[in-house]
């Protein structure tokens, strides 16, 4: 088939149809911690500041958890890729479905040790933070949480396993009515363990994080019965983690290492950020955790397009059709910044309404005006942050998980968290400052993924086929 063929058969729809189901299955995840935050706004700025900063170490250690499995869906592309090649049809051969089931079996394994190992850490951080500068109350309320929390890693990092499965084979599923509930229930539970009702103890804070953590486990079992259901894919799906292929896993692992702290260094600077929001005092902190969920919750999408052009790239690359990366990263893109920029007219038109459900109480005034101002910075941030994910997935279908650890590391540390001392404290900027700087490090990211990009495109070459990539 030309590339020319392809490139009309693979066009906008076929990015949307795989966009569509991991953007819903990424809010799914969102929504928890967005009625999570939404719930402790009833109990006031102290627990939306403890519970914010909560939601966010968590999400430091889910977003490097995700990132050990998320090559998986690029190994399973490349797999089917390699057998349409062989066998001139979309039909999978004996061949492929070997090395398909036991990424799966070797990916579950992959995915049960590094939760064990993300549980553990979430559980330090939450110990440590009284060294982190943060306010006795804050670290009180937060810790009990974060413990709260650390159980619901493992049904999560299983439920990414099995959606980059599924992603990897072009049959993402819906989830739009598991994402409903889940909303529901979370809300209910929250509800239930916040102020005990049903003969429950009152867990207040604690409460929050122990909801997410079982409807984490509805999610996955909502979605493994999908897959179930599907007879192209249950036909391959195998359980059995203790059977997984050493070399499999060392395939893993040698693709998701480089993923894995390429999204912690991205996680880590919002991370830092909140910190050094931290300081300036509960109010602001609140602010910016309420602005960064905003932000955190369009994200979302541009996290579906980097990874629906990320399969769409490597099954390109496994049928030999290098040349379509660039046409493939302009839908992207564009769907991309149509959408961010509905987005931010609302947040500029519309700010007290985007901020109402997070910001109920007529008394927060000086929080809701600072969360109306950082609204401005988000929408920068939008952009910047969402640009340089996409190149991140673009670089990855192309078997290259290397240049973006290189890139988030001098675009983040050597130029973004500099930027965000130097804006709050040197120019006084407080934490208007520390947006600032974390916008630049996303932009300075952005700008070098895009080089590495057109230089790999425009040379031809990759890292070889994805499923045999030696990154």
């Amino acid at each position: 088939m030309t590339q020319v063929a392809t490139a009309a058969r693979d066009g906008y729809r076929a990015l949307v149809a795989l966009a569509a189901p991991i953007a819903g299955i990424q809010l799914a995840q969102v929504a928890l911690t967005s009625v999570d935050l939404a719930m402790l706004g009833l109990l006031g700025v102290s627990a939306v500041a403890a519970g914010g900063l909560a939601i966010l170490l968590y999400n430091q250690i889910r977003t490097m958890c995700v990132g050990m499995v998320t090559g998986t869906g690029n190994l399973v592309a490349a797999a089917a890729g390699a057998a349409e090649r062989r066998t001139g049809t979309d039909e999978l051969d004996d061949r492929a479905r070997d090395e398909i089931r036991s990424l799966l079996r070797s990916a579950l394994l992959v995915a049960t040790v590094t939760a064990a190992v993300g549980a553990a850490v979430l559980c330090g951080l939450a110990s440590a933070l009284p060294l982190l500068g943060q306010q006795p109350e804050v670290v009180s309320l937060a810790r009990a949480m974060m413990f709260a929390l650390a159980g619901g890693l493992f049904p999560m990092v299983w439920l990414n396993v099995l959606r980059q499965f599924a992603v990897g084979l072009r049959r993402p599923g819906s989830l739009l009515a598991v994402t409903l509930v889940s909303i529901a229930v979370n809300a209910g539970c929250n509800a239930v363990f916040i102020y005990g009702w049903l003969g429950l103890p009152r867990l207040g804070v604690a409460g929050v994080g122990l909801a997410t953590t079982v409807v984490q486990f509805c999610t996955l079992a909502a979605f493994a019965s999908t897959i179930a259901r599907d007879p192209r894919l249950s036909s391959m799906v195998s359980l059995a983690a203790w059977r997984a292929d050493p070399a499999a896993v060392r395939r893993i692992v040698r693709h998701g290492t480089p993923i894995c702290f390429t999204y912690g260094s991205e996680a880590a600077l919002t991370s830092i950020a909140t910190l050094l929001m931290g300081a300036f005092g509960p109010a602001v902190l609140a602010a910016s955790n309420v602005a960064n969920q905003l932000a955190y919750i369009v994200y979302q999408c541009n996290i579906g397009l980097s990874q629906g052009s990320s399969i769409l790239v490597s099954r390109a690359v496994g049928r030999g059709e290098v040349g379509l990366a660039p046409v493939i990263a302009r839908r992207a893109f564009t769907l991309s910044w149509t959408f961010m920029a509905v987005v931010s007219l609302a947040y500029v038109l519309v700010p007290g309404a985007v901020l109402w459900p997070f910001l109920q109480d007529e008394a927060d005034g000086a929080v809701l005006a600072t969360a109306s101002a950082l609204l401005l910075f988000a929408v920068a941030q939008q952009y910047s942050k969402g640009t340089q994910n996409i190149m991140v997935g673009l670089l990855r279908g192309l078997g290259d998980t290397v240049s973006g650890l290189r890139s988030t590391l001098v675009g983040y540390w050597a130029i973004g968290v500099p930027s965000m001392v130097l804006c709050a404290y040197v120019f006084d900027w407080r934490g208007n400052g520390v947006w600032t700087g974390l916008c630049v490090g996303f932009a300075a990211t952005a700008v070098l993924l895009a080089r590495r990009f057109r230089a790999g495109t425009s040379s031809g070459s990759t890292r070889g086929p994805v499923g045999n990539s030696g990154v």
